[in-house]
């Protein structure tokens, strides 16, 4: 056994080869085609389910409701993520072809994962029919006529989109794939409907008994009626016909008997026998779970903080991590049609609710060791100022280096603490006491912060003479502050540290 390894693996290390399996998989998935009428029946799953169609629809719009941006990696390790002020990708995206707008092509993109496990996107060059080195236009693509093509080399020969017995070849550069995780298939995605398949079709089934049941002419349980006095073979066929004309139906299941009175037995179930709603209820919980969609999203008896953890639990467990998925195919195989100097990415803006307390007690945690421009980096990803190389704690000799500095916006902020593009700030007259100034301008920002509060958009307040460190507890206290009584509290707190030290030098917020 061991001589054979030995023979096998040639006794000495080498360095890194290309992929050695490639050429197999290839091989052995040139005759594995998909069942692409199995990916349209999942389709018509989704026309006729009620759960999977709320379930796939509320991802597919949430999805297409984040924005995407590109951004240039910067630094030594690319640490430091730049924004491209509408880079070409995002224009094409926001009008991927004459009939169809951004939102369309996210909804779809998605949905067609959801469903079928995955998504293709066909690019296109110029509308003359000369190549062009970028796409012009995005075509998705049902994910029930596409075909991968194998090969022994570079692992994907191209496309086959099949219409109608027509077969068209495409490009593998012509074609962005998206998939889900199948860990029984090299080249096709898994789609949630799999994972769901007994669960839609057992509330499929009994959503049609229930229909059955209350249809036309269904009222009346399945039975059977006895005659115990003996009657006539035309009575009998003449009660036989008269019940079922009255009573019956073609989905009624009712015998007959003969040889005395007639008497009634119900042979039936109903919905009470069945526990029918918790049945539908448990079907509707594990369809929504398949597709990671919260029951407290949906269910009427859920209370306003069920509803918040539910849509915290979608947002972070299930919609994030689809659009990191995305946003990963997109900077891999889109972004690379328009060559740069540099690092790109494309993400979408980071949606995932984050807990407030928490981040606002590490960031004072921080204040110590931090410097102004390294807590504006790491908690803001603000670009450095002069004034900013000390910690926010830094003594009257640090500060006093620092006055001299010119001055700078402060960082906008959505909430209370933003103000009106036509909004205006009073400058403090140079004469004023220094103490004087700082707390005739805390006033003046705590009138601005009431104004904007719980409004979105407009510049920052632009603070001039409060000392960084209370102008930066300021901030980070409205952006917990909920409530107009939250937000006088933050500035109650701000005046009390400035009458605990009035000799503080007028310097530069963060």
């Amino acid at each position: 056994m061991l001589n054979w390894l030995s023979r096998l693996f040639g006794g000495t290390r080498r360095g890194l080869r290309p992929a050695p399996h490639i050429e197999s998989v290839a091989l052995h998935n040139e005759v594995v085609w998909p069942n692409l009428a199995e990916t349209e029946a999942q389709s018509r799953v989704y026309q006729s389910s009620s759960w999977v169609y709320v379930a796939v629809s509320r991802i597919a719009e949430a999805a297409a409701l984040v924005p995407l941006r590109v951004f240039r990696l910067e630094g030594a390790h690319n640490e430091r993520k730049v924004e491209v002020e509408r880079h070409p990708l995002e224009a094409l995206l926001d009008a991927p072809n004459p009939y169809l707008s951004r939102f369309e092509l996210f909804e779809q993109t998605v949905g067609s994962l959801e469903l079928a496990g995955n998504a293709y996107w066909f690019l296109a060059g110029d509308a003359d029919g000369v190549p062009s080195g970028v796409p012009t236009e995005i075509w998705p693509l049902r994910p029930d006529r596409v075909s991968i093509v194998p090969h022994s080399e570079h692992y994907v020969r191209g496309y086959l989109y099949e219409i109608d017995g027509q077969r068209i070849p495409l490009e593998p550069e012509e074609v962005v794939h998206f998939k889900r995780w199948h860990p029984a298939n090299d080249y096709y995605g898994l789609s949630a409907l799999d994972a769901a398949r007994v669960a839609v079709a057992s509330d499929r089934a009994m959503a049609e008994w229930n229909r059955t049941t209350f249809g036309k002419d269904n009222g009346v349980p399945a039975g059977i009626v006895s005659v115990k006095d003996y009657i006539s073979d035309a009575d009998f066929e003449r009660l036989k016909h008269e019940w079922r004309s009255s009573y019956g139906g073609p989905q009624r299941r009712t015998a007959f008997l003969r040889g005395g009175t007639i008497e009634w037995k119900n042979i039936g179930f109903s919905h009470t026998d069945l526990d029918f709603l918790q049945g539908r209820q448990a079907h509707r919980d594990e369809i929504l779970n398949i597709f990671g969609l919260p029951v407290g999203l949906v269910a009427e008896n859920a209370t306003e903080a069920n509803a918040k953890v539910a849509e915290r639990m979608f947002i972070e467990r299930t919609l994030w991590p689809k659009l990191t998925r995305l946003g990963q195919k997109i900077t891999q195989e889109l972004l690379p049609f328009w060559p740069s100097d540099g690092v790109y990415v494309a993400e979408f803006d980071d949606i995932r609710p984050t807990d407030t307390s928490v981040r606002l007690d590490e960031i004072r945690a921080s204040y110590p060791v931090l410097s102004i421009n390294e807590i504006r980096e790491r908690y803001y990803q603000l670009q450095p100022v002069t004034w900013g190389h000390s910690p926010v704690g830094a003594n009257d000799t640090a500060v006093g280096a620092r006055r001299e500095a010119p001055l700078h916006k402060q960082p906008q902020q959505n909430g209370a603490n933003a103000a009106d593009e036509t909004a205006t700030n009073d400058e403090p007259e140079a004469s004023e006491p220094a103490a004087k100034s700082a707390l005739d301008e805390l006033g003046r920002w705590e009138r601005f912060a009431l104004k904007r509060h719980g409004r979105m958009g407009g510049r920052a307040f632009e603070v001039r003479t409060l000392p960084d460190e209370v102008a930066f507890e300021v901030s980070a206290g409205l952006l917990a502050a909920e409530t107009e009584a939250a937000v006088r509290e933050v500035f109650s707190a701000a005046r009390a540290s400035l009458d605990a030290d009035v000799e503080r030098m007028p310097y530069l917020p963060v």
